[in-house]
């Protein structure tokens, strides 16, 4: 009894009720997978006694049932023999082998109804730990994901994140004064293209100078004319 009420709670159980009530899903589905391979070992061992009895119960069976037939062909050849004692003993022993083939043939019965569960089981059994199978893989995996996600949130919320931007920004700053200093090495000295750039903007001047003159000499001779 002790391994099929082990095994009934095994096909019953709802797995996912299991992961959830366990305080590591991962050790938990190894511990149901292991549990459920045990369990099928030991039914398929049951299984198999069961079928090497119903065989044997069989094999009785038709011994019996054989001295039976030969119990009964004694009986006639008793009664040719006008030997009618002889054939009520032959007839006694042919009642008894019916009688106990019919206990065997009610036994048999049980077996094969024994047998029938068994297969019924083993094969509910084989779908629950196909189940827990594909899902061992998966828990391993959300479950690695789960921690490193919480290794992340540890790290953020702690104060080394904040410390790590700080450095990062001293750095930056750092860096910053670096380069003003080596700007200010720069500053008053003109490079070629500094005395080039300066060329050009002062010839675009004078220009704009020049044509601004002639506008306004222009105005100048407008004005006179009108006066006149």
């Amino acid at each position: 009894m002790g391994i099929f009420s082990r095994f009934s709670d095994i096909v019953n159980s709802n797995i996912n009720a299991l992961l959830d009530k366990a305080e590591d899903p991962e050790k938990m589905v190894r511990l149901i997978i292991q549990e459920m391979e045990d369990t099928l070992v030991e039914v398929r061992s049951t299984s198999a006694k069961s079928l090497a009895n119903k065989k044997e119960i069989n094999h009785q069976i038709s011994k019996l049932e054989k001295q039976a037939e030969e119990w009964e062909a004694k009986a006639e050849l008793a009664l040719s023999k006008d030997r009618e004692d002889l054939a009520r003993a032959a007839l006694t022993e042919k009642q008894k082998a019916e009688d106990y083939a019919q206990n065997l043939k009610n036994e048999l019965l049980l077996v094969e109804e024994q047998i029938g569960k068994l297969q019924n089981e083993i094969s509910q059994l084989q779908e629950k730990l196909a189940d827990a199978k594909a899902r061992q893989k998966s828990i391993l995996m959300r479950k690695q994901t789960a921690e490193s996600r919480l290794e992340i949130k540890r790290n953020l919320d702690s104060g080394k994140m904040h410390d790590a931007m700080d450095r990062f920004e001293r750095y930056e700053r750092k860096i910053d004064d670096i380069e003003s200093q080596v700007e200010s090495y720069d500053l008053g000295k003109k490079t070629l293209d500094d005395e080039f750039a300066a060329l050009e903007a002062d010839e675009k001047v004078s220009s704009e100078l020049e044509a601004l003159k002639k506008r306004v000499k222009g105005k100048g001779s407008k004005s006179e004319s009108k006066s006149k």
